[in-house]
């Protein structure tokens, strides 16, 4: 991977972790999901005009990406509803590219030096304990939550290695991005307006300078990725990307006024050890 992928994705991972922080602002979840879907959506119709269609060859993948993709919107919302987001996000994104690197290598052949294998597993380590040390003192994990995002790891890793095959299939990762942005808007807006009706967007108003923003942050974060996974390895992309974790502390310390407890310094460490391994690599 080049410098310049490197520090893209790494970009990247900061824009995945604000904005999920703005799925925690002051509503429902699954709401504030739809409004960022949909304000992505939007903003990637401009860019599909540009690029125009992706070759028929994606049209599989960027189908079976927006079904893998309600998943984990339906998995995160819930998960996100019932726990913290300092708990939630690293149980999700931490196992993914455990899972990513697994499937990815195993059925798709995708291949990785040893170096890289033992950055992912420090990654995936470093992660998971960001969550396990990060509740608040006295609070406990809620299997429901942990069911949810769990969930919402596996559609990741699914999503991933398909948007990576996909765009790879398209020919030009800008076109299935734009695809794939403009279509995974409608399957949330679609369900919340059936479900809910007016009363719902009527709630969602006052918000959208909040889901514009955070569909913009999810639009770049994506995109960034779709085209490194066609220039780098799948399951590399994929854990570069979950350094996401990193920024969503800091979001959730300074911003959702969730604990940075001293013990979780020891994961930030290995997950600033696994990026330095990713680099070298």
């Amino acid at each position: 991977m080049t410098l310049g992928v490197f520090l893209a994705v790494l970009a990247a991972a900061a824009m995945h972790a604000g904005w999920n922080a703005f799925v925690k602002i002051r509503l429902e979840p699954l709401l504030a999901m739809t409004m960022i879907t949909s304000a992505a959506g939007v903003l990637a119709l401009p860019a599909l005009a540009v690029t125009g269609l992706p070759r028929i060859e994606a049209w599989p993948w960027l189908l079976g990406s927006v079904i893998f993709h309600v998943g984990y919107y339906i998995g995160l919302a819930e998960a996100y509803r019932r726990a913290e987001m300092s708990q939630i996000y690293p149980l999700a994104r931490g196992s993914a590219p455990l899972l990513t690197t697994a499937i990815g290598i195993s059925f798709f052949g995708e291949k990785l030096a040893p170096l890289q294998l033992g950055a992912i597993a420090v990654l995936g380590l470093g992660i998971m304990l960001i969550s396990i040390l990060g509740r608040r003192r006295g609070s406990r994990f809620d299997p429901i939550a942990l069911g949810f995002a769990a969930l919402a790891a596996v559609m990741i890793a699914a999503y991933t290695l398909v948007d990576g095959l996909g765009a790879r299939a398209a020919g030009d990762p800008h076109a299935y991005s734009a695809a794939l942005f403009v279509i995974d808007a409608l399957p949330l807006a679609i369900f919340v307006a059936i479900r809910r009706g007016r009363p719902a967007w009527a709630t969602m108003k006052p918000y959208w300078l909040q889901g514009s923003a955070g569909g913009t942050l999810a639009l770049g974060a994506y995109w960034i990725a779709i085209w490194a996974m066609t220039v780098a390895p799948i399951p590399l992309v994929a854990a570069l990307r979950e350094s996401s974790v990193l920024f969503a502390a800091v979001i959730a310390f300074v911003w959702l006024k969730e604990p940075l407890q001293p013990s979780r310094l020891l994961a930030c460490g290995l997950i600033l050890i696994s990026l330095a391994l990713m680099r070298i690599a």
